[in-house]
């Protein structure tokens, strides 16, 4: 299955959890039924992305990276890779990198969607259509920041920064309610 068509799939199985998720929900299927580059950061009128809200092994704490460019509090993600297998893969792949944590368990259920404008590393405004993820460290995981970070810290997950933007919000609210 490509890349592509994993995100397709998953997007077409994922029972929305509201009206809101469930109409963006089909806005990015839309998207992708039209852009079979849609997957691929070279897709300049927007692309899809895998992002992770890593859990500490209790599912009380959550990871979070200080993003340069966006100078706040992120969940981990990025970028899609031709060699990633799937958009699941793609989303574990960017949190073990920007984690340095071995091992992580990703839930390949769907969590959340979020859209936002961005001037990605094509230099020109785009939108990433986000695809989000929980998943789970193992007990005792050292984490290591990466060159992609200014900082990266465990945040209780019921006392996340004052400043995270709405679709960190309602991915950990995706998480307590799991």
């Amino acid at each position: 299955m490509t890349l592509h068509a994993s995100a397709v799939q998953v997007l077409t199985e994922w029972r929305a959890p509201d009206p809101g998720q469930d109409s963006l929900r089909h806005a990015v299927l839309a998207f992708l039924a039209a852009r079979p580059d849609g997957c691929l950061r070279s897709c300049e009128p927007g692309h899809v992305t895998g992002s992770a809200l890593v859990l500490d092994h209790t599912g009380t704490h959550a990871l979070l990276t200080l993003h340069p460019r966006f100078g706040r509090w992120l969940q981990l993600g990025g970028h899609c890779e031709e060699s990633d297998a799937d958009i699941v893969a793609a989303a574990a792949r960017e949190a073990t990198e920007e984690s340095g944590i071995d091992g992580l368990q990703i839930d390949p259920v769907l969590a959340a969607l979020h859209v936002h404008p961005v001037t990605c590393s094509l230099g020109v405004p785009t939108r990433h259509l986000d695809m989000q993820f929980i998943a789970r460290a193992p007990a005792g995981a050292e984490i290591e920041r990466s060159d992609e970070s200014l900082d990266l810290r465990w945040w209780r997950l019921d006392s996340l920064p004052d400043d995270v933007d709405f679709g960190l919000t309602q991915l950990a609210a995706a998480a307590r309610n799991r």
